[in-house]
């Protein structure tokens, strides 16, 4: 697991802050945060969630449809399916140059779909859309679109660009994003006569007995739910659930649209964006009134 520590400054004040990778994947990364408020770490959630752009059908042109869905179904279905973003190639509509609504190869990837069922029923999947750039494409080839009975068809052009979450969720590069409290527990070796209650409560496994004790096997597994305080039957409990202040562990799990560690600076390089922005606006306004 790697360290970092970074320095966070802004109106003059630094803070020291330090990160470290507790698990990464294609998809998923957790990490430790230490030295920040629930304030900064809440405000990056909700970045990730509805500011960090990524791409997805937006726009459907269906040229035929004679399945039994309606074309408003399926143009609904092919805008959830998560596709691969680049972000360094595509601009958002608002900030292309083009300035047109029918957008350009800048800011629009055109994905088509020429499907038919020609000797039974037979199912549609994502991996048959064709897209003209390699590189955007569904992330996952096997996620389900309409079935086909005999004879029928569907033959469409889709529309993909890139978007945030905040408009719809169709755009969300994640799906989960959540942090909690890095949690702390004591047990008290005075106390606790190792009947092994707690251990049995925790839903988490979090608690183990070895050597006529108990110990913590999996603290960043707690979640502070205190089912092992209740479950204690001393009084006052032996064991003790509380939380570091300032230490939080930050978690998010892509659709695949975008690699985890990419998420993360994206927001926080939105995040320093609007933070510098609003300390503008607070310079202007203490101007005007001085």
């Amino acid at each position: 697991m790697n360290g970092t520590t970074i320095t966070i400054d802004h109106y003059g004040v630094s803070k020291l802050v330090e990160i470290e990778v507790l698990e990464k994947d294609d998809k998923n990364i957790r990490l430790l945060v230490r030295g920040v408020d629930v304030p900064l770490m809440n405000g990056l959630r909700r970045i990730v969630i509805s500011e960090v752009p990524s791409m997805a059908i937006d726009e459907v042109v269906v040229i035929e449809n004679s399945s039994i869905l309606q074309d408003e179904m399926i143009v609904h279905r092919l805008g959830l399916i998560p596709l691969k973003t680049d972000l360094d190639s595509y601009n958002l509509p608002e900030k292309c140059p083009c300035k047109s609504e029918f957008g350009c190869n800048l800011c629009r990837v055109t994905l088509t779909l020429d499907a038919e069922a020609k000797e039974g029923t037979r199912t549609i999947y994502s991996g048959e859309l064709t897209s003209e750039n390699p590189d955007i494409v569904p992330v996952n080839d096997k996620i389900p679109i309409i079935k086909l009975a005999k004879e029928q068809r569907l033959r469409l052009e889709a529309y993909a660009r890139l978007g945030r979450g905040k408009d719809h969720a169709k755009w969300q590069p994640v799906s989960m994003c959540t942090y909690k409290y890095f949690p702390r527990i004591e047990i008290s070796t005075k106390t606790c006569d190792v009947c092994e209650k707690c251990v049995e409560a925790c839903p988490r496994k979090v608690l183990a007995k070895t050597d006529n004790k108990i110990e913590v096997r999996n603290l960043i597994g707690c979640t502070l739910c205190q089912d092992c305080v209740d479950a204690c039957p001393q009084n006052p409990p032996a064991i003790k659930i509380g939380w570091e202040e300032k230490t939080f562990i930050f978690g998010l799990e892509s659709t695949g649209a975008l690699p985890p560690e990419r998420i993360m600076t994206e927001a926080i390089k939105i995040l320093d964006e609007q933070l510098n922005n609003f300390e503008d606006q607070i310079k202007v306004i203490t101007s005007e009134e001085s």
